[in-house]
């Protein structure tokens, strides 16, 4: 299938899917949805460089929150639509993404892991300390109620990151069926026998981290106009940084539907324990989720589904 096809036909289902809201006829819906638009964003931008790469990063609130501060000091200081503020969050995003790399990826495996958390560490103390936007008392962002053409603000949030998720799925899949992805791919399996090979091995771990960071971010820009009031322990939680790795792995990593899997099932699983259980429980259905899936299906359900078939095959 083409790309441009995949893309028509992704948008066609996000046009369902919002019209299915519509229908529930309740506002929370929008608000849960968002949260698990959000995080097909997050788990797929993650999954460009720990899934398609095999670079685990630690460092996803690190990114996410980036693209949120990007959104609160435009806000302070020059207000411009959302759509324009993810663009820019993204580009912001990817530069740290860049730099990173430039820092880091000559470092290996669980090194390499704990760099990424070591970033995260140092931008949520440089927001800390940061006035402007907050620092540690946080920032409010004040959102109307309804929006031109589309009504309701949160409804407006909703079809930005609904139609965010169709740009990140669309791009994964160009990547993984592309002679890129086959370059993340042989750094993947072996990257001496990549390099030994003739693969530009740190050119293609850059285009993942700064592909991958921008992503995050774009998927962090509206976050503050969700929300309403951003502070550091919010926009750099624990949750992101759990949620974007565990989604990939609960769906499988290998390929664009894996993170799509994850997040929907296990965002879906937290919304409802929100709901009727406590917030509190999430990430105990993280660490849950993650143990069994790791016992009974290591490559996640789209490699348990492989293999099943191939034992019928």
């Amino acid at each position: 299938m083409r790309s441009w096809l995949f893309f028509l036909i992704a948008c066609a289902v996000g046009a369902a899917v919002y019209g299915g809201v519509i229908l529930l006829g309740n506002e929370y819906y929008f608000f849960a949805g968002y949260t698990v638009l959000q995080f097909i964003v997050l788990a797929t931008a993650w999954n460009i460089l720990g899934g398609y790469t095999g670079y685990v990063n630690f460092g996803s609130a690190a990114f996410f929150a980036v693209g949120a501060y990007t959104s609160v000091f435009f806000h302070k200081s020059y207000p411009l639509p959302i759509p324009v503020l993810i663009v820019i969050a993204g580009v912001v995003a990817g530069f740290i993404g860049l730099g990173m790399g430039y820092l880091t990826l000559r470092l290996r495996g669980a090194f390499f892991a704990i760099a990424t958390l070591a970033l995260a560490v140092v931008l949520q103390t440089l927001i800390v300390n940061w006035d402007y936007v907050g620092g540690s008392r946080g920032a409010y962002i004040i959102r109307p109620r309804e929006i031109a053409i589309v009504g309701n603000y949160v409804q407006y949030l909703f079809l930005l990151m609904l139609g965010l998720s169709v740009v990140a799925l669309t791009a994964a899949r160009m990547i993984e069926r592309s002679r890129l992805g086959f370059g993340f791919a042989s750094i993947r399996d072996d990257e001496l026998a990549a390099e030994a090979a003739g693969v530009p091995t740190l050119k293609l771990k850059l285009i993942a981290t700064t592909l991958s960071g921008a992503l995050m971010g774009m998927a962090g820009a509206p976050f503050p106009y969700y929300i309403g009031y951003l502070e550091p322990a919010s926009a750099f939680g624990l949750q992101y940084a759990v949620n974007s790795i565990a989604m990939p792995m609960i769906g499988g990593t290998t390929s664009w539907a894996g993170p799509l899997i994850g997040a929907v099932l296990l965002g879906t699983l937290q919304q409802w324990a929100t709901v009727n259980i406590s917030s509190a429980v999430n990430l105990l259905l993280v660490g849950v989720l993650l143990v069994l899936f790791v016992i009974i299906a290591p490559k996640g359900i789209l490699g348990l589904v492989e293999s099943r078939r191939q034992k019928k095959g």
